[in-house]
């Protein structure tokens, strides 16, 4: 895991095409800006996590049919 400090207003470039912005520090929250392209899907974690859990779900029902 690659680990850098930034401070407000500073970004980090990923491949190119994916900035993440930090836009704002208060107390223990850091609020991030993301801009990507829109065939990029950003996702905060606990969201991914549920899509990931929908998709298993989905694809046993599809096998269970079958």
């Amino acid at each position: 895991m690659l680990v850098l400090s930034r401070k407000p207003g500073e970004e980090i470039v990923i491949g190119g095409t994916i900035r993440v912005r930090v836009l704002e520090i208060v107390g223990n929250k850091v609020r991030l800006g993301i801009s990507a392209p829109s065939d990029v899907p950003v996702h905060r974690e606990e969201v991914y996590r549920q899509i990931q859990e929908f998709a298993a779900a989905e694809s046993d029902l599809i096998n269970t049919c079958q």
